[in-house]
């Protein structure tokens, strides 16, 4: 059930714009269980689908559940709603960051996590359309959409929209699910699992044995996706829409940094009221006459 509703939350992630499913697995600590259990699936077939199902179950309920919904709050409070999504992602900023010190940081690791955050940047701002569009594919590029989709799903911090656009699938995406085009679908859903299997299993060796510089570049990729949270209709002003803007992004900020490390921020705060308590006590102690 725990899995189930972290699923959920992760469904989430995969529809609202810019924060990623794969970062929130991070977040919950659940990634490379994910990663391992896909890469390795068929060594421990049992034991890796009993862990995946409830977090593609919950995935999937949180997707139908919660499309809709962000689907009306950004036709009719986008500004809002994007402001809102970019505190989220601003939130999942320090523990992501944390994850990635966790097995031993130095300096060199920041030039790969510059670097990473550099080429995102390039590929978001000046080749979102490295390849013209492709309308009519054949089965090799139907395939290679599956593919495309299953490396930028799994991958943290790589936005699947900007992938898809500079290889010039994401109208073919789109409309392909739109129209429910089998013709394309079968191939591309054959292209997703076989994509999913190899490249988990090749994360998963590279974490293994790689785990901070791995980690790093996802963390630099992850950055460079952040500015894809807002567009043009996000253009801050002295208007009271600006002030609303900003004070729900911090409220968002407040809400993820919080559900980052629930357990470690209940007990902060279980610190700090029982600090206040006993200030409080002290406080009176002295007021009252002694008997």
């Amino acid at each position: 059930m725990r899995n189930f509703l972290k699923g959920i939350i992760v469904g989430i992630g995969g529809i609202a714009p810019g924060l990623s499913g794969s970062v929130l697995l991070v977040i919950l600590g659940l990634y490379q269980k994910a990663i391992n259990a896909i890469g390795t699936l068929f060594k421990d077939f049992k034991n890796n689908v009993k862990f995946l199902f409830p977090l593609v179950l919950g995935f999937g309920v949180g997707v139908i559940i919660f499309s809709k919904i962000v689907d009306f709050l950004l036709e009719n409070y986008e500004m809002y709603t994007r402001f809102a999504f970019l505190g989220l992602v601003l939130g999942t900023i320090p523990l992501f960051y944390k994850e990635v010190k966790k097995e031993g940081f130095n300096k060199k690791y920041y030039i790969y996590i510059v670097i990473a955050a550099i080429i995102g940047l390039s590929v978001f701002f000046f080749n979102k359309n490295l390849f013209p569009a492709v309308t009519n594919p054949n089965l090799f590029q139907s395939v290679i959409l599956g593919v495309a989709v299953a490396g930028s799903s799994i991958v943290p911090g790589v936005d699947s929209a900007v992938i898809l656009s500079s290889l010039g699938l994401y109208e073919l995406y789109v409309s392909s699910i739109a129209d429910f085009n089998l013709s394309i679908l079968i191939p591309a859903g054959f292209g997703l699992v076989i994509g999913a299997l190899v490249i988990s299993f090749i994360i998963n060796k590279l974490i293994k044995r790689f785990y901070t510089a791995t980690f790093s570049i996802i963390f630099g990729l992850f950055l460079s996706i952040i500015p894809n949270v807002l567009n043009g209709s996000c253009v801050l002003g002295w208007n009271a829409n600006s002030v609303i803007s900003i004070f729900i992004c911090i409220i968002g900020f407040g809400v993820s940094y919080f559900l980052g490390d629930v357990k470690e921020n209940i007990k902060k705060l279980k610190k700090l009221f029982n600090k206040i308590r006993n200030l409080n006590n002290e406080e009176k102690a002295k007021v009252l006459p002694k008997e």
